[in-house]
């Protein structure tokens, strides 16, 4: 398994401009073999910004390395850069391959 996250850093004020444009987006993820989960997350707040993360669960990281190289990651990411205001900073990519893993 593999783990794609972005954090962001969203400036006080946009918060809700930020969640209608993610709840709004064409993500395609669905369309990709390997792909299993995304989830969006909120978090905390800070002095002068808001963070959020998009966490998004693979088969393996050639699968989402896949995705990366596809028209549907393209297609998703085709609004890319705009909307810049409510940004504090661009996002910050993490990626972690899964060693151990316990359920309920």
């Amino acid at each position: 398994m593999y783990i794609a996250m972005n954090r962001f850093r969203v400036v006080h004020g946009h918060e809700e401009e930020f969640e209608t444009i993610w709840k709004n987006r064409e993500r395609r993820l669905s369309e990709m073999p390997g792909f299993v989960e995304f989830k969006m997350l909120r978090g905390s707040k800070e002095e002068a910004h808001s963070n959020y993360a998009s966490h998004t669960l693979w088969e393996s990281f050639a699968a989402f390395e896949a995705w990366t190289q596809s028209e549907q990651f393209l297609a998703a990411h085709k609004n890319a850069g705009k909307n810049k205001h409510i940004y504090a900073g661009g996002p910050h990519f993490e990626g972690y391959e899964v060693f151990m893993h316990e359920k309920a």
